[in-house]
């Protein structure tokens, strides 16, 4: 099934930031783009026991026996998708307008989408149900506030807003035990989330500086990179996180390991 990054196109540019470890890299301001690759081979994604779900099944027949978890997304090339970069220190002091961009998370297809998210503090979340059945929302972060809440007809939204920076926050539906989002909640504009080949574009404007990005991916982990962002240079940067292999076997679950 294949991820529908289209609902957060309007709220953020994408990006994901990589480099070499140990190094400090010179960048073009407001203009920074590469590519996150995953090395190895992750373990198999799992098929999804649908057997005690016969609303999804009647919504889903197409699904029976071919929903998967979603743990990795890697292109042919090993570009991963899902990964949510950000500019972790560096710009501390500064003030930028809130987005007028509203993002939406939506509960369709038995999946949250997109997977991974990211938010302003304060800004605006919509959560979605598109499904002809009951789904809820259950926020489960470490410093915000925890809320979970039920839409059990199709078409209802909810308006949520987090107050303080947390990197990843993950939410999960009660209902269904294989549908999972996360979201990274962030004070400024400059973060954004892979494309299915990995690719990364920061948003422009950052300004001229030293600072620590941080890359997140819910399973293969996170990294943090120095990078001093100076004038009329354009730079690639690249980011290569290792598969976190357990020697799984593909096999049938009504609950992935999140």
């Amino acid at each position: 099934m294949r991820e529908n990054p289209t609902a957060l196109a309007a709220a953020i540019d994408l990006l994901v930031v990589a480099g070499c470890a140990g190094a400090v890299l010179a960048v073009c301001a407001g203009d920074v783009q590469g590519k996150a690759v995953l090395r190895g081979t992750p373990p198999p994604e799992k098929v999804v026991d649908l057997s005690g779900f016969d609303e999804v099944r009647r919504a889903y027949p197409e699904l029976v026996g071919r929903l998967r978890t979603r743990h990795y997304r890697v292109s042919a090339d090993g570009g991963l998708a899902n990964v949510f970069v950000y500019v972790k220190r560096g710009l501390e002091g500064r003030s930028f307008p809130i987005s007028t961009n509203t993002p939406l998370l939506d509960q369709t297809q038995a999946g949250f989408y997109p997977y991974v998210l990211g938010v302003r503090t304060n800004q605006t979340l919509l959560i979605r149900n598109s499904e002809p059945y009951l789904d809820t929302v259950h926020a489960l972060p470490k410093v915000n506030r925890e809320f979970n809440i039920a839409q059990p007809a199709r078409g209802m939204v909810s308006a949520q807003q987090f107050e303080k920076p947390e990197v990843l926050i993950r939410l999960k539906c009660e209902v269904h035990p294989w549908e999972f989002a996360f979201i990274g909640v962030v004070e400024h504009p400059f973060f954004a989330v892979t494309e299915e080949d990995g690719q990364y574009r920061l948003p422009r404007g950052l300004p001229a500086g030293k600072y620590v990005l941080e890359a997140v991916h819910p399973k293969a982990g996170r990294q943090t990179r120095e990078v001093e962002v100076a004038e009329g240079q354009n730079q690639s940067v690249n980011f290569t996180f290792e598969a976190q292999a357990r020697g799984e076997s593909s096999g049938v679950t009504a609950v992935p390991n999140h």
